[in-house]
């Protein structure tokens, strides 16, 4: 029971924080804003999107490259295709359950290559703490070139908080989502020290994460290692700054402000399941602030279509790319 319980809110909270966020900023926009933003959608350039989406699939490709690095110092020697696979199928996996996609990840290493579930783990959650790494890097790297816009950032978040009236529908189900956030923390807190089964599983992924990181700094592909990082992260950037060149509103958004619009985005990715409904609004919550003044309201509809195009064209990518990788894992027979 208490598992069926956890479990529902694992899925349900994300996704109705997801929709939440959606209704909240349409309804921020009134009638001709909801005009521009559909009629922004029928503007996009389609080519633009495909070449986004094409450097987003070579950053999946270098990532799973990269991580034969650390298998290969841990004693396998996995194949690249099996190594892709597991990628797109644990991204993929990711969408439909939270946190479900590095340990899919791991299993569908295991099916295709017979690399022991606790070591691609642990790798996979060293990769996530590099990850991060990185991620604040580059968030460090726009902080220093917009300087000048923190107090029209300040400026604009109070805004945006000012307009979260707890008496209000919107708010109300905001401050509900918020609790039950904090209950499915205690709870999985609960299990974790009333569990011994489930206690001795998490002690076997910190150990593997801690194998991972010792992967990492031991390995002698640390140039090779490295460079595909990099890689990954900007074909990251290209990505979305690519995406940019879709809409003529939003071409001419300078550098900094695709920079932060990328953080947001990031953010929003973290902070909700599949980055639904988070994703476009944060990323138009940012990108307004770079473009010309429109007719009052906190986002530009434009922003707000840019998000959603960056976002639906990504978790299509995902869906097809994914779901493929899924069933050619299935598929494969593990031969000794």
């Amino acid at each position: 029971m208490q598992k069926t319980v956890l479990g529902t809110l694992k899925v349900a909270v994300p996704v109705a924080l997801g929709i939440w966020l959606v209704l909240h900023f349409y309804r921020q926009l009134d009638t001709d804003q909801r005009t521009a933003l559909f009629e922004a959608f029928g503007r996009a350039s389609v080519p633009w999107l495909v070449l986004s989406n094409l450097l987003g699939w070579l950053s999946h490709v270098s990532r799973g490259w990269r991580w034969r690095y650390l298998l290969r110092h841990l004693g396998h020697k996995p194949g690249f295709w099996p190594c892709y696979h597991a990628v797109m199928g644990g991204y993929f996996m990711n969408m439909l359950l939270p946190r479900a996609g590095e340990a899919s990840r791991a299993a569908m290493l295991y099916r295709a290559e017979g690399v022991p579930f606790e070591k691609g783990f642990g790798t996979i959650l060293a990769e996530r703490a590099v990850d991060m790494v990185m991620l604040l890097g580059i968030a460090g790297l726009t902080l220093l070139l917009q300087a000048e816009k923190l107090d029209l950032f300040r400026t604009r978040i109070a805004a945006f908080r000012a307009q979260q009236d707890p008496s209000s529908e919107g708010g109300g189900l905001g401050w509900w989502l918020l609790g039950l956030v904090v209950i499915g923390g205690l709870a999985a807190a609960y299990l974790v020290f009333t569990r011994p089964a489930l206690r001795a599983r998490l002690m076997d992924g910190v150990r593997g994460f801690v194998e991972g990181v010792r992967s990492i700094l031991r390995t002698p592909d640390k140039g090779p290692y490295l460079f595909h990082t990099v890689l990954i992260w900007a074909l990251y950037v290209a990505m979305f700054w690519v995406g940019f060149m879709a809409l003529p509103e939003t071409r001419h958004v300078p550098a900094a402000g695709v920079m932060a619009g990328f953080i947001a985005g990031s953010v929003g990715i973290v902070l909700v399941q599949g980055g639904i409904g988070a994703y476009p609004a944060f990323v138009a919550l940012i990108v307004s602030i770079y473009m010309p003044d429109g007719d009052g309201g906190i986002i530009r509809p434009e922003a707000l279509a840019m998000g959603w195009l960056l976002w639906v064209a990504q978790t299509l990518m995902i869906i097809a790319l994914g779901g493929l990788s899924l069933l050619l894992v299935a598929r494969k027979r593990r031969t000794p």
